[in-house]
């Protein structure tokens, strides 16, 4: 799951996925996301859900990044997926702290994203933890 309004690094993701095997979804935007998070809560949604988003912290409109992250921990089908914040923009210490709490992320990765084969390892290697802490019983962050 990708959501990120910068067309370009969108459809570079969801080209990376499609290499990996991993058909992906994006959206441009917080508003669209919730909406299909919305859908797969009540079920409208007949398909394989993702097992990481990446969430761009700034989005146009009225919901940002952090909001859609705390929305996905909100979800039962989706409350345990990893979440990786992305941004362009240098966040203080406590900033990073604040957008990693209120998203319920696994990690925040600075753009200009990290190179193919490092991107996938980084990923593969989130998406592992989860799996694990899932695996565990270990909530939700």
């Amino acid at each position: 799951m990708v959501v990120e309004d910068e067309p370009d690094i969108y459809e570079v993701l969801l080209a990376m996925f499609g290499i990996w095997g991993i058909e992906g979804v994006a959206f441009v935007d917080g508003e669209e996301a919730v909406k299909w998070i919305d859908d797969v809560d009540q079920k409208h949604f007949q398909g394989e859900l993702p097992e990481l988003a990446l969430l761009d912290i700034r989005l146009p409109g009225e919901i940002q990044g952090p909001i859609v992250g705390e929305r996905i921990r909100q979800s039962q089908p989706l409350g345990n997926i990893a979440i990786v914040l992305t941004t362009a923009y240098k966040l203080t210490p406590e900033e990073e702290t604040a957008v990693i709490q209120r998203a319920g992320a696994d990690r925040l990765i600075y753009k200009p994203l990290p190179k193919f084969t490092e991107l996938q390892h980084v990923l593969e290697e989130i998406i592992a933890q989860r799996r694990t802490a899932n695996a565990n019983g270990q909530v939700a962050s």
